[in-house]
């Protein structure tokens, strides 16, 4: 529950070992958080993070196992977090994988397997965490897009594709919650510096980690339902989504 104040108490987080997703937890745990939970395919390699978050001042943290591909197991994963831990003020759904667009050219199974990361396990956690939402009658889900999703680019069009139906079910999904206690937020980063993009050539407006943390933090307090980080982005695609698509296929190959 939110403390009197409206702070976030409680956060868990899908994809636990998502920079962008620790740095969100850090800056809420700065806040009022007190109650961290990372769901991570290796909760032994979180220790680290769990060690950082006691120490940035949160009282109950805890990793557990969690494979985005497993969706038999999304909902009794959900409902142990809730027994152990009660009421979850905020669900920060994080995991995800780049993938490269060449390699699923010539290996369409490597592809599928990217969508059900990607979109199968989003639609899977994110209903299971919805149900839960209505039930204690309140809950914001934050859900980690891509402005790879609002136009797919063809030099990664698998992936910008995965992200588009995942910032549209996120949004239905807001849409469904929003008279029922719960919201969905959804968060358009661009190009992050992270050990996802290591190697690849800077996009402009480039990001970090903490920035889209901050810019998370800032659009929950004013109550958004669509974040971009950076905040230009909203009006660089704008423009971008309304390109001729003859003009677009020059564009988006660079």
């Amino acid at each position: 529950m939110r403390d009197a104040l409206g702070a976030v108490q409680s956060v868990l987080v899908l994809g636990g070992t998502s920079e962008i997703a620790l740095a969100t937890a850090r800056a809420l745990v700065a806040g009022r958080a007190r109650t961290v939970v990372l769901a991570v395919r290796d909760p032994e390699a979180a220790t680290p993070a769990l060690h950082e978050l006691r120490a940035a001042g949160a009282t109950d943290v805890a990793a557990i196992p969690f494979d985005a591909l497993d969706t038999d197991a999304h909902q009794a994963m959900v409902d142990d977090v809730w027994a152990a831990h009660g009421d979850i003020d905020l669900v920060l759904l994080a995991f995800g994988v780049l993938g490269d667009q060449d390699t699923f050219d010539h290996a369409p199974e490597a592809a599928a397997e990217a969508a059900r990361v990607n979109y199968v396990g989003a639609i899977s956690t994110g209903l299971a965490v919805a149900e839960r939402f209505r039930a204690q009658g309140h809950g914001t889900l934050v859900v980690l897009s891509s402005v790879a999703g609002v136009r797919a680019r063809r030099t990664n069009f698998v992936y910008g594709s995965t992200k588009a139906g995942l910032d549209a079910f996120a949004q239905g999904l807001g849409d469904a919650l929003a008279d029922q206690g719960g919201r969905v937020v959804v968060v358009r980063p661009g190009f992050v510096h992270s050990r996802m993009t290591e190697g690849m050539a800077a996009q402009p407006f480039a990001t970090t980690p903490d920035a889209v943390a901050a810019a998370i933090v800032a659009g929950l307090e004013k109550g958004r339902e669509i974040i971009w980080a950076p905040g230009v982005l909203r009006y660089v695609f704008t423009i971008m989504r309304h390109l001729p698509r003859p003009v677009w296929r020059v564009v988006s190959a660079r």
